[in-house]
């Protein structure tokens, strides 16, 4: 189904057996059409927004690029060296709550080996963003600095929140104002319109939708995105993505094992997963617990999965961490 707003296309699937080895299946499963052929997802109001917002580049000084701790890969975009050019960055990795602090170590390492220095937040809780306004506000300071060699006058810095749908971008900016002044949601595709936000008089926030590729390209990735809500649910199927988790989280335990010792599927549904795809257990949780009702069950472990009740659970670890 195509129409102006939305692109999906959702194709069979064939599944291995259930005992069919784990250890990086998913990865040969996207390569061989082996789950999702396709997710794609670019509605109307983000096109839009994507516009006005490289209008708006031109007028600000930093960019704050939110990205989800669970998958830090996955919601880097593309795009997102083109539009920050010369700006200052400051790299903010919201839901800490979501991983463990030894994954947060790992990651911490393998930013600062790239050159980056990441900012960990929880914006729901406030956790780690007084050092994104002490951050951008330092950014001012060298800004002003060289309008007043210039002999100009002193100005606010302006910045801008660019991350994918529901990273938190919205939460990050009501904790940093200090109350709820931007909508903000557990959902993608709360916020449509750019809105310029006075934090303080030396920070101004541009709070921007939601942005994301035209198209996916990475498969793996856009499943991720899928799986941790940070895509428009009318681009993929539950059952399939649910799947798709559960194989996530068994070749997450079998081959991390020193960070994920017992399995999140085990403690929270007391029922063992890694003796089968993600398709074949989410068919044995549906009989062992809702009936039958595979969507329900999907839904439920989607939800459960977002809310944080399997634990801290990453879906990304660094490249050859």
């Amino acid at each position: 189904m195509v129409d102006s707003h939305w692109s999906f296309v959702i194709s069979p699937l064939v599944f291995p057996t259930p005992n069919s080895p784990l250890p990086n299946l998913l990865n040969m499963a996207i390569t061989n059409n082996y789950k999702l052929n396709l997710i794609q997802w670019y509605p109307g109001h983000i096109a839009k927004a994507e516009k006005n917002l490289k209008e708006q580049l031109k007028l600000v000084d930093v960019v704050l690029e939110v990205r989800d701790a669970r998958i830090p890969l996955a919601t880097n975009h593309p795009q997102m060296g083109e539009w920050v050019g010369n700006k200052t960055r400051i790299l903010v990795v919201n839901r800490l709550d979501m991983i463990t602090p030894e994954v947060r170590s790992i990651w911490t390492n393998w930013f600062k080996s790239q050159g980056e220095v990441p900012y960990f937040t929880n914006a729901q809780h406030g956790q780690g963003v007084n050092a994104i306004a002490k951050a951008a506000q330092a950014a001012g300071v060298e800004l002003n600095q060289r309008r007043r060699d210039r002999g100009m006058l002193p100005r606010p810095v302006r910045a801008v929140v660019i991350g994918f749908p529901n990273v938190g971008k919205s939460a990050l900016i009501n904790r940093l104002l200090g109350k709820r002044v931007v909508e903000s949601a557990a959902r993608p595709g709360v916020t449509r319109n750019l809105r310029w936000v006075r934090i303080s008089d030396e920070l101004q926030l541009l709070d921007a939708p939601g942005v994301i590729p035209s198209r996916l390209e990475n498969q793996a990735a856009a499943l991720k995105l899928a799986i941790c809500d940070d895509i428009g649910q009318a681009s993929y199927d539950n059952q399939l993505v649910a799947s798709a988790l559960v194989d996530f989280l068994n070749e997450i335990h079998i081959t991390e094992n020193n960070l994920l010792p017992e399995s999140p599927l085990q403690l929270r549904y007391n029922f063992e997963s890694t003796s089968y795809t993600g398709e074949s257990y989410l068919e044995a949780l549906a009989e062992h617990r809702y009936q039958g009702d595979v969507e329900r069950t999907a839904r439920q472990l989607l939800t459960d999965f977002r809310k944080g009740l399997l634990g801290p659970v990453p879906l990304e670890l660094p490249p050859n961490a």
